[in-house]
């Protein structure tokens, strides 16, 4: 199935280093790394079989998160929720949606790496057939409620 891959804080910032001021090694491994777990499965269950691809998806919600929760360049975490749809000078203002056709989606376009993190995921969204027991089967087949004969057309 898939496979697990140590978090790196050094590389991480090195890939980020907008959240260097914002982001401390602790706060990464104990705070933002158990949340992205959640949204980018590393315990060896999940679909991705590459440890690269692995890395570099776990690298982009670690950075989705540490955006989310903490802001870039020293800068505090906006506190917007979805994507900017207007914004004016004059008197400072900004508008924001959440469009509720695809919340999964709108969750991720919050941010440049969660987007990255949505597309680079798409082809593993897909639904994944898995075969089931490959036996030849009798005419008839033992049921829930008994022997059923299957038709033939």
């Amino acid at each position: 199935m898939g496979v697990i891959v140590n978090f790196n804080y050094t590389n991480w910032i090195k890939l980020f280093p907008m959240f260097a001021q914002n982001v401390s090694p602790e706060q990464a491994v104990d705070v933002i790394l158990p949340l992205a777990e959640q949204y980018c499965r590393n315990d060896g269950g999940g679909p991705v079989n590459s440890e690269q691809s692995q890395t570099n998806l776990l690298n982009l919600m670690v950075a989705h998160i540490a955006q989310l929760l903490f802001g870039v360049n020293g800068s505090p975490p906006t506190g917007l929720v979805g994507r900017i749809s207007n914004a004016s000078q004059g008197s400072v203002s900004v508008a924001t949606e959440f469009p509720s056709n695809n919340p999964s989606a709108a969750w991720y376009n919050q941010t440049q790496f969660g987007a990255a993190f949505y597309q680079a995921m798409a082809p593993y969204r897909t639904m994944r057939y898995l075969p089931g027991n490959q036996r030849s089967r009798r005419a008839t087949t033992p049921g829930p409620f008994g022997l059923f004969r299957r038709q033939t057309w």
